[in-house]
């Protein structure tokens, strides 16, 4: 007898994710593919869009083929996707990109455009229009930056993508995105009229064609035979819109009611708090939710399970890199405090709340006597630290949390988890399946094929198998430090900034220094 299932496939900054979920939400399979995002330049992060389709075709092959090799006569019914964003993937008329994909808030190379949109706007109508002061997470200044800096580039693009939206383009050839996505391509966005405004699109997007808008669940078309053909999914299949990894994280985990907060533990951390009306801070970022008549106020890290991996691949010394259990294990041994170690975890500039993008990591407290076990705990506290900062952004906005879900590869363990209830004083609840966004787009992709009277349930697809409580003494012994964390951005800023602008002039002198290419190559 034939099981049927939804497939879900989230795009992330250092993997690509698959699932094969059947329809009362058990996983039948899942898959991986590692990749790397380039750097070329301080403060730029880029990746080829091209590798995205690539690593869906082999999630999706390996998917299908497990779960018939393991005896499962599997029917496709429906395909969900997702990604990390905003990003900026802008491509020919042909689907074929212009330039590598400008990441989101992690990318930082464009605040002398955000400078300038902000004057020429004003603050103030940017915020009422879109919902969200200009920042490095903002789509619209990224574009602006493309034109200004590699104009041929430019003058080919013709269409503006995001992971979710290319993948979407290759099942189906349609051109579509999400109004979550769209929401975040501040100034570009109408976050009241939920549509494009035109005006500032014919500013500063000229020669783009953008978009139709869906919600993220709604079907944007079936897939092709040419996609049918590549992936092994049958032909006519629905796929549906998808939205940004985080909104679907949310899904996956039923936190999009008013008052829940979801908390994503992965190689940034991000936090998604569900509002009852849209809710305004400079600080922080103010979206229409992933589903419709939601609205968000969302905040997230540049770096956090970065962290974690650069500190292992570190202290390995060129040898085999020490495993993550092992670290986790030295982390525990050093206990609260990380003997003495403060760290700010600023190491790509900072998202919300400090908005810094010339931030960068900062330890103080190191002596000989330290260890990796001490760093190690040190970057989990100091982005626990950073989530209690953001927690409190959020409430004083006027954001409601009533409830903490804990999602991503950093809930594996409970180390991380319990530092982070330690530190905010708030219990976390943790999902039976921590998958996360390929698992919530699966869901939405069911759910829009569903039978009427038949949408699957969250709460049984997902019910909740632990709750990290918060233990009193250690939040108020971590309430000291964090006066500290506090502290030791202000009183290192200036210090900071200005070692980054030296770093900026050593670097331009070294590229000015540089030997011209010979004739015939490419510079």
């Amino acid at each position: 007898m034939s099981q049927q299932c939804t497939l879900g496939v989230d795009i992330g900054t250092s993997s690509s994710k698959g699932v094969l979920v059947a329809a009362d939400g058990t996983v039948l399979g899942t898959a991986t593919r590692q990749h790397r995002v380039e750097r070329p330049r301080t403060g730029h992060v880029e990746m080829d869009p091209r590798i995205w389709w690539q690593e869906f075709v082999e999630l999706s092959r390996e998917l299908l083929d497990g779960a018939r090799r393991a005896g499962h006569d599997v029917v496709v019914r429906a395909v969900g996707v997702s990604g990390m964003g905003p990003c900026v993937a802008l491509a020919d008329a042909h689907l074929d990109p212009v330039r590598p994909a400008i990441l989101y808030g992690v990318d930082t190379r464009a605040t002398e455009q955000i400078t300038r949109l902000t004057v020429e706007l004003g603050p103030a109508a940017i915020v009422a229009r879109g919902g969200s002061a200009l920042t490095t997470q903002a789509a619209g200044p990224k574009i602006v930056w493309v034109a200004e800096h590699e104009p041929e580039a430019a003058a080919r693009a013709r269409r503006l993508y995001m992971p979710a939206s290319w993948l979407v383009a290759h099942l189906t050839g349609e051109y579509v995105l999400d109004h979550h996505s769209a929401s975040q391509c501040n100034p570009l966005y109408d976050l009241e009229a939920r549509e494009w405004y035109a005006p500032w699109c014919e500013q500063y997007a000229p020669g783009l064609e953008l978009p139709r808008l869906l919600w993220a669940g709604d079907v944007a078309g079936t897939v092709t035979a040419e996609a049918g053909l590549a992936t092994g999914i049958p032909e006519g299949v629905p796929v549906i819109t998808g939205t940004i990894d985080a909104w679907a994280e949310a899904v996956s985990v039923g936190a999009h009611d008013v008052g829940d907060l979801m908390v994503m533990y992965g190689t940034t951390m991000f936090l998604v708090a569900t509002t009852d009306r849209l809710v305004r801070t400079p600080s922080m970022w103010t979206t229409v939710g992933a589903l419709a008549g939601r609205t968000c106020l969302a905040g997230g890290m540049a770096t956090s399970g970065a962290i974690t991996t650069w500190i292992r691949d570190l202290v390995s010394g060129g040898a085999a890199a020490p495993g993550y259990p092992e670290l986790l294990a030295e982390a525990a041994a050093s206990g609260l405090g990380s003997r003495g170690l403060l760290m700010l975890p600023y190491f790509a500039g900072e998202r919300t709340p400090v908005q810094d993008p010339d931030a960068r990591g900062v330890v103080v407290g190191l002596t000989l006597e330290h260890g990796r076990g001490d760093l190690y705990r040190s970057a989990l506290e100091a982005t626990a630290f950073g989530v209690r900062h953001n927690l409190e952004t959020l409430r004083a906005a006027g954001a409601q949390i009533d409830r903490v879900v804990a999602v991503g590869g950093g809930t594996a363990g409970d180390l991380w988890t319990q530092i982070v209830s330690d530190v905010t004083g708030l219990a976390q609840e943790i999902p039976a399946t921590t998958i996360g966004a390929s698992y919530g787009v699966a869901f939405l992709a069911a759910s829009a094929v569903a039978e009427p009277g038949a949408q699957p349930s969250m709460a049984a697809w997902n019910p909740v198998a632990e709750r990290r409580e918060p233990d009193a003494a250690a939040h108020a012994r971590y309430s000291r430090i964090y006066t500290q964390y506090r502290a030791l951005y202000e009183a290192t800023a200036d210090v900071v900034h200005a070692v980054v602008d030296l770093a900026r002039d050593e670097a331009a002198a070294h590229a000015a220094a540089a030997p011209a290419p010979a004739t015939g190559e490419a510079a």
